[in-house]
Order: C-alpha cells, then structure tokens, then sequence
C-alpha cells in the first residue's frame, strides 16, 4: 500500500482578516485543493493566528483525502486498490474502508443511480456486485478484472464533512465553506443575518451540493443504465444536513431517468431538490421547461412550423416576460419543490 505520511504539500493560502467591534472577527481564505478552488470564511471571537491554524488543519485534511481517494493519481490508495484488488484482497486504511462501504449502500438506497464502478470495463449494473468488501480485516477484493472505484462524484461532499468535523472541534460556530461552487457547507450564521443566503437558498447548518451539466459539451457523469455520459445542459442542486450524502443523491439524481428521479424524491422527501436546465445562457426551473416544450410541439403540430422554429419562438416569448437571477458561477432558481 502507498505511503501517506506525508501528503502534505506546501501552498500559499491567502487571506484577508477584519475584526469587527462586537469582538468578532472575519476571516476570508482561499487555496486551491482537488482540482478547485476552496473559499472559507469564518466568523469567531477567536483571533486571527487562531482561525489560520485552522484553515491549514482543512488544507491538510483535504491534501489527505486526495492522497487516500484520488481516481486520477497512481500514488493514491484508491489507485493502488484498483491495480490489485482483483488479483488478490487489499486491507484498506480506516478511511477508504467508510468511504467505499458507504458508497456500496447507497447503490441500493438510489435505486442503483448511483455507482462507484461505471469506469470500469465492460461496465453494466451488475458490475458493482463484483466488490466485496471484508468487515473483519477491512479488506476489499474484486471478483473479476478490470474494475474501478471511482469515489469522484462523493469525494468533495465526504470531505465536507470532514472539515465540519475539524470546525465543530475548534468551536467555529459560524462558516460558510465553498468548494468549486458545486459543493457548500453553511454552519451558523452570517455575520449580518440569520444562515447563510445562496442567491435564494438559505441555508442553516446544511450542506448545497450540486451534479450536472453545465453546457452540452462539459460531460462527465455516466449513467449506471447504459454506461455513457448523461446528455443535457442542466443541474440538479440538494440541501442535506450531511454533505456526503447530498453528493450521493445529487449525483444519483442527475443520473437517474424520468421514473427513477420521481421515486428518488419520493424516497428523499426530506430534502430540498433545485433542478436547473439551460438553453442558450439561460436557466429554467423545469416546470417552465415543460410549458414551453408543450407549446412549442402544439405550434409545430398544427400551426406547421418546424420544430426548432418553433421552440425558439415559444423561449423568445417567455424570455421577454422572465428574469433570472445569473450568478458568475452558479445558476440557481426558485425553489420548485
């Protein structure tokens, strides 16, 4: 197994620190970690040196969990499991162990939308039972060649947790954590407000996380159905009180077809679910979505106008009546459910 003693890399971390005259401070930070930027603000009576120190405990975290579960480094543990867990059992560190059997459970709890081995080769949705994992020694062993743990679509949302973890033991009441944009923690308050407010969605102790398309030519989510890359320009966002679990179901969701999405939320009734489809730059909740098709397929029915004609007349019309709200980075809408 690879050695993990020493993950950590040396980055410069940037921040900027206002003290307020409650006794509060504010700390803004941001480094780059899995593939994106991390931004953190913490708000706390503790000083600035203080709420740094913990900053670098998330930074060294996250460089940990990169080392342990990063599909794309042949250093990393997950790396060294999928060379040789068909060839003969690997005992897994603690870590990877909870990582993987939780994302094995919640292959049956989202209907099998979500699927850690769709990389695998000759992948079909039966695949994901050729992994077995040992409760007694922590060990996993692949039944048949060629599989492949792919932990991407979970492994911002686990490490969300985990910096919760961190910032629950330094007493950090306060904080919003943004991970790329697709993954948000919100703990406490805003220094002038009541949660944290993203756009429209206020959130209190919960987690945004977000799977999807934004644009037809940026794919990369594969669906456990057929085994190819989910096709559409749109996103789906879900608030969650555990952040692991809310890129599970954020993941399955987007994944999922028409008939699963809608027995997916019945199932997870409890959590808010954001749906974002996009056309030509702009956003629509999926209920306008809906309107437009319908018009536009009865315009080309019987007023014998093509189709494309046609849904670009019926978009013109509600574009001219409906503003959304365009963040540089999000797209996000009213709530719809």
């Amino acid at each position: 197994m690879p050695d993990l003693s020493c993950y950590t890399m040396q980055v410069p971390i940037q921040h900027i620190y206002k003290p307020s005259h409650d006794g509060n401070g504010l700390l803004y930070a941001w480094f780059l970690s899995m593939h994106t930027r991390v931004d953190i603000i913490l708000y706390s009576q503790k000083a600035e040196e203080e709420l740094l120190l913990v900053v670098n405990r998330m930074y060294d975290a996250l460089c940990r969990l990169e080392k342990i579960a990063n599909f794309y480094d042949p250093a990393s543990e997950l790396s060294f499991v999928n060379r040789t867990a068909s060839v003969s059992p690997v005992v897994l560190s603690e870590e990877l162990y909870s990582m993987i059997d939780l994302c094995l459970e919640y292959n049956e709890k989202t209907l099998g939308c979500f699927d850690v081995t769709v990389h695998s080769e000759n992948y079909n949705q039966n695949t994901i039972h050729s992994v077995h994992l040992s409760p007694e020694d922590h060990s996993i062993y692949y039944s048949q060649p060629g599989i492949a743990v792919n932990l991407s679509g979970f492994l911002k949302g686990y490490a969300l947790e985990t910096i919760k973890t961190i910032l629950n033991e330094c007493v950090i009441e306060n904080a919003l954590i943004n991970m790329g944009n697709s993954s948000v923690l919100a703990l406490g308050n805003h220094p002038v407000g009541t949660g944290w407010r993203v756009n429209d969605i206020l959130l209190y102790d919960e987690c945004l996380t977000t799977s999807g398309n934004d644009s037809p030519e940026r794919r990369h989510i594969v669906s456990p159905q057929d085994g190819k890359l989910v096709e559409g320009a749109r996103q789906i966002s879900v608030v969650t009180t555990n952040g692991a679990i809310g890129e599970i179901l954020s993941t399955a969701l987007f994944a999922a077809d028409s008939e699963q999405r809608k027995a997916l939320m019945g199932i997870y009734a409890h959590c808010r679910v954001y749906i974002y489809i996009h056309r030509a730059g702009h956003i629509y909740p999926p209920l306008l979505y809906w309107r437009v098709c319908r018009r536009a397929k009865l315009l080309v029915k019987y007023g014998q106008i093509p189709p494309k004609i046609a849904y670009d007349l019926i978009f013109l019309f509600f574009e001219t009546k409906i503003l959304f709200e365009i963040n540089l980075h999000f797209y996000f809408c009213r709530k719809i459910i």
